[in-house]
């Protein structure tokens, strides 16, 4: 029986949208796990590396991995599915195709010539285009207007997706009769096994074009540069993805168009920080503000805002300013803003500041410090001990 394989993306740990630079950074992280350098003590790290190789070598060549979005295996390897002359002794003058579309009804899969065909001459869907835009902070949290640009196949206006000049129009293949598929016959010791492959006079087509279309050479699609708008929703993070439906490569046969999937990559802030809707801040303070309390300008998504500071905040507290963090990509509510304050000690004093400190420094005793009482008490009772 043919060999079952993984699929490709599912071997690389993508999705079938995925962009170029995407695939070339999941191959390059699972090298570093598999490489058998890396793993001599591993059998199995070899032969995890030599699949990993294999889906990139299809996958990051756009014509390859083309064929193996429509086709599947069988678009990138003729013999992957083909009936094998020793497997099945005793079906005489059987076709292989027959066989596994009774059993499995016709399902796609494998590249047998049942599915292959169904494939060709049937609808087929567009390819998808994976494109990556990058955002600042505020535009991720308030949601923006983008514009991409993309190359897609579409149809060609001339013919309209026949790919045949007008006036013409594709006729039916004389080699395989329209079926796309041609049988051919192996005789072994076991008996006379038949196979299909795909017509190589229409390509598994089943029409011909005598007369191309001048515009598109025959084949019924154009390549267009195209500019999309892109809404991009509030609240979206980083590494998320956006659908645009029927925005991909034009289908085949009557088929649907794919899809654009737009990846977002949000910039980092020089203040903010991002955890889920919430937005974090570390915002630094003198030792005069945490002791005596203070009116603080806090910087928020929104603007500035006026936060009353309790007097006695110790370095690390983090407050809270409600909904004033992402807003929540459903529309639903805001996250909120937590700041952290870090109290900063002055350097390059002058002698005068330096004295004023120390005449503080007597007159406050160890009970106005919580952390340093407790601290020396213990250490007192450690000694006694």
């Amino acid at each position: 029986m043919a060999e079952e394989r993984r699929d490709l993306y599912e071997v690389l740990g993508v999705s079938r949208g995925a962009s170029d630079e995407e695939i070339k950074k999941a191959y390059r992280k699972l090298v570093k796990k598999y490489h058998p350098d890396l793993n001599p003590d591993d059998p199995s790290a070899e032969a995890a590396m030599k699949e990993v190789n294999a889906a990139y070598e299809v996958l990051s060549d756009p014509e390859k991995r083309s064929r193996y979005d429509q086709f599947g295996h069988a678009g990138i390897d003729p013999n992957y599915g083909a009936g094998q002359g020793g497997g099945f002794g005793g079906f005489d003058d059987m076709d292989l195709g027959d066989l596994f579309g009774n059993i499995f009804g016709g399902f796609g899969g494998g590249g047998f010539g049942y599915s292959s065909q169904s494939r060709r001459t049937g609808p087929q869907r567009g390819q998808d285009i994976g494109v990556s835009i990058e955002l600042t902070f505020e535009e991720a949290a308030f949601g923006c207007e983008k514009s991409i640009s993309v190359t897609r196949s579409e149809l060609c206006t001339d013919c309209g997706g026949t790919g045949a000049k007008k006036g013409t129009a594709p006729e039916t293949c004389p080699v395989c009769h329209g079926t796309g598929q041609v049988r051919t016959t192996q005789r072994t010791a076991f008996g006379v096994f038949q196979s299909s492959a795909p017509c190589s006079n229409c390509h598994g087509t089943g029409k011909v074009v005598k007369d191309p279309c001048d515009k598109c050479g025959g084949t019924g699609q154009i390549r267009k540069k195209r500019t999309i708008n892109v809404k991009i929703p509030a609240g979206i993070d980083n590494g998320q993805t956006i659908p645009l439906r029927g925005q991909g490569n034009a289908g085949k046969n009557g088929g649907p168009s794919g899809d654009i999937y737009v990846t977002v990559s949000v910039l980092p802030h020089k203040l903010f920080k991002r955890s889920g809707q919430d937005v974090m801040l570390e915002m630094p303070i003198s030792f005069s503000q945490a002791a005596l309390g203070a009116q603080l300008t806090v910087p928020t998504i929104d603007g500035k805002v006026q936060y009353t500071m309790p007097e006695g905040t110790q370095n690390g507290t983090v407050f809270r300013l409600r909904g004033s963090g992402i807003p929540k990509i459903n529309g639903k509510g805001r996250g909120d803003q937590y700041i952290k304050v870090n109290i900063e000690v002055p350097k390059n004093l002058t002698k005068e500041q330096k004295d004023i400190l120390r005449r503080f420094e007597d007159a406050v005793d160890d009970d106005h410090y919580e952390n340093k009482k407790g601290f020396f008490e213990k250490l007192k009772d450690k000694f006694n001990k």
